[in-house]
């Protein structure tokens, strides 16, 4: 089968033998890149790895799957739970310590499958992963119908996230760079005048200056939710401290219980068929590996998510 591999720092096209073993085959039809896929190449991470963990496909009986790309022991208190990243034997990740759906086919526990509603395509299905982590991060921010909530940041995150609280009949603002980020945030619902204050303020950035900014923006004693993640350190003004903030981080995503995450992301996708379009803006086969990194890490150039279609 053909596959992206990571060698020599260069996402590369490989042929590799088709994975055997226990759990569910999966004919792999659509993978996308993620920013932490573009920091886990820049940092090495990435090396001999096939990488991709947003990515759907279909069982051997035809069913249209979105794949959960954890795996847990299950045994310890955060995997019954259903909060395997932070399981406590360690977690695994598809797409780094495992192959993940940069290739035609994949095995997969049959837990980690979530079946896409009526209506989802194959095409749209590689964006369950990414909205669960914005319902993930809102729930953790206990947003509320009731607050006025300011997104800072229009990458595939940050749209996922006004993506999710329209779900919700939740309005917001937002605070987009790019005319085409600021493009497709209208598109989904969400306002380009980031004024006052919040009561909520989601962080998708996560740098010194995105939660600066946060800071600046929310009420004192709000609530700043971190979907983003921290790559590098980052440093809090006093303003932390002065407003007495609640600042919430939040990690992937609930998996494998009531309430999972991807559940309600897969739904959003079903009621909200104008996501796909917003956020997917270009689509390579594999072979175009190498381009299609590099239009993913040019944010200026009119990329939003990039995704590879089998």
């Amino acid at each position: 089968m053909k596959a992206i591999r990571i060698l020599d720092g260069t996402p590369t096209l490989v042929e590799e033998a088709i994975p055997h073993g226990d759990g569910v085959p999966i004919q792999i039809t659509t993978s996308s890149i993620c920013g932490s896929d573009l920091h886990l190449l820049e940092m090495g991470i990435a090396e001999g790895s096939v990488m991709g963990h947003e990515f759907c496909g279909t069982t051997p009986d035809g069913t249209a799957v979105a794949v959960e790309p954890i795996i847990g022991c299950g045994t310890c208190a955060s995997c019954r739970t259903g909060h395997l990243p932070t399981c406590e034997s360690g977690p695994t990740f598809l797409g780094i310590a495992a192959p993940g759906g940069m290739a035609e086919s994949i095995i997969v526990p049959p837990e980690a499958l979530v079946a896409l509603p009526s209506g989802v395509p194959l095409s749209a299905g590689c964006l369950v992963e990414p909205l669960a982590v914005a319902h993930h991060g809102l729930h953790r921010a206990r947003v509320t119908p009731d607050d006025r909530v300011l997104v800072i940041g229009a990458g595939p995150i940050g749209l996922a996230t006004v993506a999710m609280l329209r779900a919700q009949g939740i309005a917001c603002d937002i605070a987009a760079r790019h005319p085409h980020q600021q493009e497709a945030a209208t598109t989904l619902g969400a306002s380009l005048d980031a004024v006052g204050a919040y009561d909520v303020v989601m962080d998708c950035v996560a740098t010194t200056a995105s939660l600066g900014e946060a800071m600046t923006h929310v009420i004192p004693r709000g609530r700043v939710g971190l979907v983003g993640t921290l790559w590098d350190a980052a440093m809090l003004s006093m303003a932390a401290c002065i407003k007495e903030i609640e600042l919430l981080p939040a990690m992937a995503y609930r998996c494998r219980v009531p309430a999972r995450d991807f559940s309600a992301a897969a739904k959003a996708l079903a009621t909200q068929p104008d996501i796909e379009a917003a956020i997917i803006t270009h689509r390579f086969p594999l072979d175009g590996c190498e381009e299609a990194f590099t239009t993913a890490a040019d944010r200026a150039g009119g990329a939003i998510k990039v995704a590879f279609d089998l």
